[in-house]
């Protein structure tokens, strides 16, 4: 039986001996890619190729890409581990044509290696093509040979435009786009399901394994193709599938790679049965969640963190349901590794941290339930009906993790129910929102207006000239531009910095004999050009003008000392916290640097001063920094770090501070690292789990930073009357003073609460053998109410209690009930009758419950109607 691993190292070796570049995967997280949430498909790291943005050192690939296909267009979240192929994470196959080969050689290659290599019998494929695609047609009938009873054409979807064809593939709305060529593979006729093309073929018995995408047009605005100078190709397998079928089984989570993971999972939560659905849930979503973090991606309330959250809780209440003990998904990171390591390296180097993050999600979780209890408890005290809104039946749900079937038991205990509908409207504009995540209607014609490029020379010079190769006023491209006029010029040859790699872009200014335009910003357009944004002052600008573009200086230097000691600050926080730090964002401007990065735990007070120790020493060595270009390979094997979010070229620049920093980075730096002057640390915070941002300020605005620093520790030495040697241990001897009065004050409180115990106790009446007593207690806060409540039970025994106080017009009630009573009379029953009369609504313990309202003005008359309240409950008890 061919395995997983053999398969995916079959198919590549297939392609290799074709003249096909073996190309890496690349990350789950797009580089550079506004379009896409996560990487879903075998040419996504082409895409800059296909649409001509971007040149490789060669003309065919090949590709065992990792996919995560969940929110958006493909959230199939709830259907997974149910069907027999949807899964949150899947390796895609794919072979691709940069205008070398077309659609025979494309089909031929297919069919070579399904009936050959693979060993597929060829009467157990069928093929589709486009209906109109007659070129590939004519190579499937005649020259491959494949039988028309087992061939199909299809068309337009009815009433919809031709790209809406299942056969008709296009890269988005705009862009590259042409007909397809699927195949199919055939269970058997004891599965049910029809042909592709026919009214039954949704059944399982025909099952896509390939398709054969012939980029051939390119369409426009209007919904017009025209040919593309280089058709290409661009194919997708996936592997799972692909697996199933050469190891004669019908589900994917049959094939090797997945018994081995269910049978993991099983005996991580600890169940003997291994076929329960909810086992196949959990091995496929280890697999998404692992590659996640490995490419940089954690857990949090957005984006693509918000995503990986919702997978990891779903695996865990998966496990939860089949009766796990604690915490447990972490650990089936370590058999992961054991199935899929050897053919993705980066897995098994990031196991630790996969694992780590992992485990503080589902430690998160469980908290966020406890959580979540309390936010049900609050909004039940405030409600005004029987109903739980079905927007807080989502907010438990979206945000906390909260299950809804654990929302309607609550509710049922309180004899309340759930605005169903509201929740699923909820869920509807939940879905909604996804979709417009994962899509962002990019498109791909939005650049062709800028057909030029820019030459940059901000290395080398700050002040230079060059020629106007492009004018646009606002959107629209023009001659002319006139004084007092917003625009954007591109130039061919400029020393100005477009933003990117998280340096802010240039300011300055363009200037000819006439003319001065003030350049406000620096930006990327196109396939290179730098579009100089700003307002012409005076003058007129032409196009084919020449000007003199002048930088402004000393905003560049700022920005180079704090994009230099950025460098240094991600080399000391991997060399003093671990190589799990990873950059996940970065600002580099005039006035500070902002750097975030992955770290499981707040960074404490003596490692931030190590760190700035460490960087200063750095700066104080002086060392040079050099730039090198070398080939992206050449580099990483010389251990440049690659940053986060950053696509790379062929050719690299690579910049080195000693030994110390060796990073991929196209921005501007000093020429020695001692320009920096002087590094401090402003501030450090989490931003989202397991992510940290180091805020710093360089050069005069650290010198301003230190000033500033020295004159409040000034004022503060002057304000506790010592001087700047013993303010600390001054405000030590006042916080210690504080905390001792706070002491003082919280005693006398509960002395109070007994005093005042003893007071009301007197106002109890007996109602069939129980002490009864509503009283106010207007001032008090919640906790005097709550001890003041345990100070009666002490004194009256067999006792029903009800306390409240005002506070600026609004209700706090307390109820309490001596244990041997809570038979009889619940302390939660108890305070809803008051809450009810007073605008609101509570709940807690039989002995011990809270509430509040919102109608002091009701307040006497709810307490007044207490022991007449208790005694028909306690007659109707008798009665049962």
């Amino acid at each position: 039986m061919k395995t997983s691993a053999d398969i995916r190292t079959l198919f590549l070796e297939f392609f290799r001996e074709r003249g096909h570049e073996v190309v890496a995967s690349s990350p789950l997280v797009p580089a550079n890619d506004p379009t896409l949430l996560f990487t879903n498909a075998g040419m996504v790291q082409f895409k800059d190729v296909f649409v001509g943005k971007e040149t490789r050192s060669y003309s065919r690939a090949a590709s065992s890409q990792r996919c995560v296909r969940a929110g958006g267009k493909h959230n199939d979240l709830e259907n997974v581990g149910y069907t027999a192929r949807h899964h949150t994470f899947f390796e895609m196959l794919g072979n691709f044509s940069f205008g070398d080969y077309f659609k025979r050689e494309a089909i031929q290659y297919a069919w070579e290696f399904l009936t050959q290599t693979a060993g597929l019998p060829a009467e157990k494929l069928w093929v589709t093509v486009y209906e109109e695609d007659d070129e590939a047609a004519d190579i499937w009938l005649n020259e491959i040979g494949v039988d028309p009873d087992r061939f199909t054409r299809i068309g337009d979807k009815p009433g919809g435009a031709r790209y809406e064809s299942d056969n008709f593939w296009s890269m988005g709305d705009t862009g590259p786009c042409g007909p397809c060529t699927e195949i199919f593979y055939d269970h058997g006729p004891e599965v049910e399901g029809g042909p592709p093309g026919t009214p039954e073929e949704d059944g399982d018995r025909y099952i896509e394994i390939w398709n054969l995408v012939f980029m051939q047009y390119n369409r426009d605005k209007d919904g017009n193709m025209s040919p593309l100078p280089k058709p290409s190709v661009d194919t997708g397998m996936g592997l799972e599938r692909l697996a199933a079928v050469l190891q004669g089984v019908h589900s994917n989570y049959e094939i090797d790679l997945f018994r081995n993971l269910i049978l993991a999972a099983a005996e991580v939560v600890g169940v003997k049965d291994a076929g329960q659905s909810s086992l196949r849930v959990i091995a496929d979503h280890i697999r998404s969640c692992a590659f996640l973090i490995t490419d940089g991606v954690l857990p949090s309330n957005e984006g693509r963190g918000y995503v990986l959250r919702r997978i990891v809780r779903r695996a865990v209440r998966h496990g939860y349901r089949l009766g796990a003990d604690g915490i447990f998904f972490h650990k089936l990171v370590a058999p992961l590794v054991a199935e899929m390591g050897e053919a993705y390296p980066e897995l098994t180097q990031a196991q630790a941290q996969v694992e780590r993050a992992l485990r503080q999600e589902e430690e998160r979780f469980a908290e966020t339930l406890d959580q979540g209890m309390k936010i049900l408890e609050a909004d039940i005290a405030g409600l005004s009906g029987k109903e739980i809104p079905g927007e807080t039946v989502f907010k438990l749900y979206d945000t906390y993790g909260f299950p809804v079937d654990l929302t309607a038991d609550i509710a049922r205990e309180r004899e309340l129910t759930l605005d169903m509908a509201g929740f699923e409207r909820e869920m509807a504009a939940q879905r909604e929102r996804a979709r417009a995540a994962s899509q962002f209607g990019a498109d791909y014609s939005s650049d062709i207006e800028v057909r030029c490029s820019s030459e940059f020379t901000g290395y080398e010079h700050l002040i230079d000239r060059g020629r106007i190769a492009a004018l646009f006023r606002g959107a629209e491209p023009v001659e002319v531009l006139h004084a007092g006029e917003s625009g954007i010029v591109i130039l061919d040859n400029t020393p100005f910095y477009a933003e990117s790699g998280g340096q802010v872009g240039d300011s300055g200014t363009l200037e000819t004999a006439g003319a001065r335009f003030t350049v406000n910003d620096t930006q990327k357009r196109g396939t290179g050009a730098h579009a100089h944004i700003g307002v012409l002052e005076s003058g007129e600008l032409k196009l084919g003008e020449q000007v003199e573009a002048r930088v402004d200086a000393e905003r560049r230097q700022a920005t180079r000392l704090n994009h230099s000691a950025t460098h240094l600050l991600h080399a000391a926080l991997r060399r003093l916290l671990g190589e799990h730090v990873q950059q996940k964002g970065s600002l580099v401007e005039p006035e500070r640097l902002r750097f975030d990065f992955s770290h499981p735990q707040a960074i404490t007070p003596e490692e931030l001063q190590r760190i700035e120790n460490m960087v200063n020493d750095q700066i104080r060595r002086n060392v040079s920094v050099d730039t090198r270009i070398m080939d992206i390979d050449s580099a990483m094997q010389a251990g440049a770090m690659a940053l986060f979010g950053e696509k790379y070229g062929d050719q690299v620049r690579v910049l080195s501070m000693g030994d110390f920093s060796v990073e991929l980075c196209g921005g501007t730096h000093v020429e020695r690292v001692g320009d920096i002057g002087l590094f401090k640390i402003t501030n450090e915070t989490g931003i989202a789990s397991g992510v940290r941002r180091i805020e710093a300020v360089t050069g005069d605005r650290a010198l301003a930073y230190v000033e500033q620093t020295e004159q409040a520790l000034g004022r503060i030495a002057r304000l506790v009357k010592g001087s700047s040697q013993d303010a600390e241990s001054r405000v030590q001897q006042l916080l210690e003073k504080n905390r001792q009065l706070e002491k003082e004050l919280e005693q006398l409180k509960s002395k109070l609460a007994s005093s005042r115990g003893g007071d009301l106790a007197s106002e109890a009446v007996e109602v069939e053998g129980i002490q009864v007593l509503a009283a106010r207690l207007d001032g008090a806060d919640p906790k005097s109410l709550r001890d003041t409540l345990d100070q009666l039970k002490n004194k009256l025994g067999a006792a029903a209690i009800v306390l409240a106080a005002v506070n600026d017009d609004k209700i706090s009630l307390a109820a309490g009930v001596t244990k041997a009573e809570t038979g009889r009379v619940k302390a939660g029953e108890l305070v809803n009758h008051v809450a009810r009369q007073v605008g609101g609504k509570g709940g807690g313990r039989p002995d011990m419950a809270q509430a509040g309202g919102s109608q002091p003005e009701h307040l006497d008359a709810a307490l007044a109607s207490v022991p007449e309240w208790v005694r028909s409950v306690l007659t109707e008890s008798q009665s049962a």
